[in-house]
Order: C-alpha cells, then sequence, then structure tokens
C-alpha cells in the first residue's frame, strides 16, 4: 500500500528547513547554487501564480514541491492547454531518497491536480537525473522532448488525465 503523504501549504517558518535541504549534496547536484535557489523560492512565497508545499510522511517533513501557473513560467514548454500547471520537487532528507518517497508523493500531488480539473501537468528534469526522470515516469509522467531553458536542456515530461 503507497503511503499517505501530506502536503503542507510552505509558510515563513518553513523557510530555515527549506534553506538546510537546499545545502544538502543530492539537492544542490540538480537544484544548483543553495543561496540563488532560496533567493528564488522564499521570493516565490507571495507570488500568485507559485503554490509552494513542505511534503510530509506522517510528522515527519522531508521534501519540497511547487507547482506553478505555466503563463508566469513558461520554461520552453511550448503551446499547452489552458490552466496547465508546471511541478518541480525534491527530497531534502537524504534518508529519504531511493526509498519510493519520490514517484509516491509526484504521483499523489499530480493526481489531486488532475482530480480538481487541471487538463494537463507538466515537469522538466535534467536529462541526466535518471533518478527524478524514473521518479516522474513511475508517478504516470510520459517524456515529450528535450527543451531548451534558462537552466540549459531539460527533459520536458507530461501527465494528462
Amino acid at each position: 500500500m503507497t503511503p499517505a503523504y501530506v502536503f503542507h501549504p510552505m509558510a515563513r517558518e518553513h523557510l530555515p528547513m527549506i534553506r538546510c535541504w537546499l545545502e544538502t549534496p543530492e539537492v544542490v547536484r540538480w537544484w544548483g547554487d543553495p543561496d540563488e535557489q532560496y533567493a528564488l523560492v522564499s521570493g516565490d512565497l507571495d507570488h500568485p501564480g507559485m503554490d509552494q508545499f513542505i511534503v510530509a510522511l506522517g510528522e515527519k517533513p522531508f521534501g519540497y514541491i511547487q507547482c506553478y501557473a505555466l503563463s508566469a513560467w513558461n520554461q520552453g514548454f511550448g503551446q499547452q492547454p489552458p490552466d496547465t500547471r508546471g511541478i518541480d520537487q525534491f527530497i531534502g532528507q537524504p534518508d529519504m531518497i531511493d526509498r519510493g518517497h519520490g514517484s509516491g508523493f509526484i504521483r499523489q500531488f499530480a493526481g489531486g491536480l488532475l482530480a480538481s480539473g487541471i487538463p494537463r501537468i507538466v515537469t522538466d528534469p535534467d536529462p541526466d537525473n535518471a533518478r527524478a526522470v524514473r521518479a516522474y515516469n513511475k508517478a504516470g509522467f510520459q517524456s515529450e522532448r528535450v527543451i531548451d531553458t534558462p537552466d540549459g536542456p531539460a527533459l520536458m515530461m507530461v501527465r494528462n488525465p
């Protein structure tokens, strides 16, 4: 049975934890400079087109997921159905990596979005990030094409209802 994940809306009190997570080697490897990423993540807290969540298993917070309107951040996804949302995520607790939690919480989160009427979800992992690509595939996403983003090439992946 897949565990039920809890998605707590991110708030200012979560920022110290996010800061620590952004400094873990695996997050730095794929998200980049912790100072830059912290400025972006904390700066988006009040943006109306960005929803940010702390992912928890029971009472244990272990990850971050953001969900955004493509109209605000179109990273080269091209024409998409209206109301399509983009997602990005990471696991900040190293002991939770390689245990199926990534695909599990992505599947649950994406399923909730699609059930609410969102027509499509897109994401753009680094093509070399085999762990992320595998997690998105297990969560029902399909690889579509390599796209150019401000951070370099990315693999556009989509999930439809």
